[in-house]
């Protein structure tokens, strides 16, 4: 049979996004010719995938002048290359795309991975959340084939646009579980992007109250420098470690060797209400305990499996007291990971392929 060509676009380097990258394993698995196009940075990582990737190389960096670049860019990139179906992924790719499917008359795909136009980053920017929101409002109630990444932000997106929208939740495939000797220190680990309203103020700020416990930060984003700079103000060099931007295929080597996982975004705008962030599932898939805000998908699922705690204040002495608490009781962590054990069988890739099969098949 022959091959179908899709072509995947995102606005990131392609090296992190764990997602993206299962989706189009998934396509290539299922007799797809997979391109993956998205945006090259000076600090790009080279990339070797099993699916051809294009990188633009932009002016720009940031801001409405690197969308407008980009977005001008993939454009022209998907009016002059062949393709049968267009995969657009978040607000940020989909006026291309859109634009493209009409001109070729072909089928248009948007996974959206966020509520895009309640970013905590537009919240002071209301020309600019604007300008998202009109582009948002115009094409979505259009689509055919929409899915996301949890229940909640479906129903959202299905009764603002009367869309059916499907979720396909971001967690990985299940493997068994190594066996790995644990960092010698109690290890708290962080990652994910360093962007605003994440708690990681706070919980930066709590490992003032803790003695004989690590916390290691994965990532980078808007505020990596300000909580470097916190954790110089606070002295907290020798408990608080920044290890950087790490590939997806490389990161489960840290993640299994810390003791517990932490998720504490702030309901301080829509999106992070509606959040059920990738790292929570990557603890559990490294059967972590976890400790994360009350946020209600995340609640769900922390409750549901019995993995850990939530905590309803996101401050640093309730973040101590928590970690602390967590970290000294060895018969409670335990059977935290026993239960994300049975968690990670059933939150696994493989399920959620059912639901993408239904969509590209």
């Amino acid at each position: 049979m022959k091959k179908q060509k899709i072509i995947v676009s995102v606005t990131n380097d392609l090296v992190v996004d764990q997602r993206v990258h299962k989706v189009c394993t998934f396509l290539l698995q299922n007799n797809y010719d997979v391109t993956l196009v998205g945006r090259k940075l000076k600090s790009s990582q080279e990339i070797k995938r099993e699916y051809k990737t294009k990188r633009f190389s932009l002016i720009f960096t940031k801001g409405m002048l690197f969308y407008a670049n980009y977005n001008i860019r993939l454009f022209f990139y998907l009016l002059f290359k062949k393709t049968d179906v267009l995969l657009s992924n978040d607000l940020d790719t989909l006026l291309p795309n859109y634009l493209i499917s009409k001109i070729k008359k072909i089928k248009l795909v948007y996974d959206t991975h966020e509520y895009f136009t309640e970013v905590p980053e537009l919240n002071n920017r209301p020309f600019v959340k604007k300008v998202w929101e009109k582009i948002e409002q115009a094409i979505f109630p259009k689509l055919k084939y929409v899915y996301t990444v949890n229940e909640s932000l479906a129903k959202v997106f299905e009764h603002k646009y009367n869309v059916q929208v499907l979720s396909v939740k971001n967690v990985p495939f299940y493997s068994e579980p190594e066996t790995v000797t644990k960092n010698t220190k109690k290890t708290v680990i962080y990652q994910g992007a360093l962007n605003k309203d994440r708690g990681l103020e706070e919980l930066i700020e709590a490992f003032i109250y803790l003695e004989d416990i690590e916390l290691q930060i994965i990532g980078s984003g808007d505020v990596e420098i300000e909580i470097k700079n916190l954790v110089l103000n606070l002295k907290l060099e020798n408990k608080v470690k920044f290890l950087g931007k790490i590939p997806f295929d490389q990161l489960k080597h840290y993640t299994q060797k810390a003791h517990l996982g932490v998720s504490l975004e702030k309901a301080t705008n829509l999106n992070y209400h509606y959040a059920l962030p990738n790292k929570l599932f990557d603890y559990i898939s490294c059967n972590l305990p976890v400790l994360t805000c009350d946020l209600p998908e995340i609640k769900k699922i922390v409750e549901t499996y019995k993995i850990g705690i939530t905590i309803s204040s996101v401050d640093s002495e309730t973040i101590a007291n928590a970690i602390q608490d967590l970290l000294t009781n060895d018969d409670l962590m335990q059977n935290y990971i026993e239960n994300s054990k049975i968690a990670a069988k059933k939150l696994c890739w493989e399920k959620e392929i059912e639901t993408l099969k239904k969509i590209y098949l």
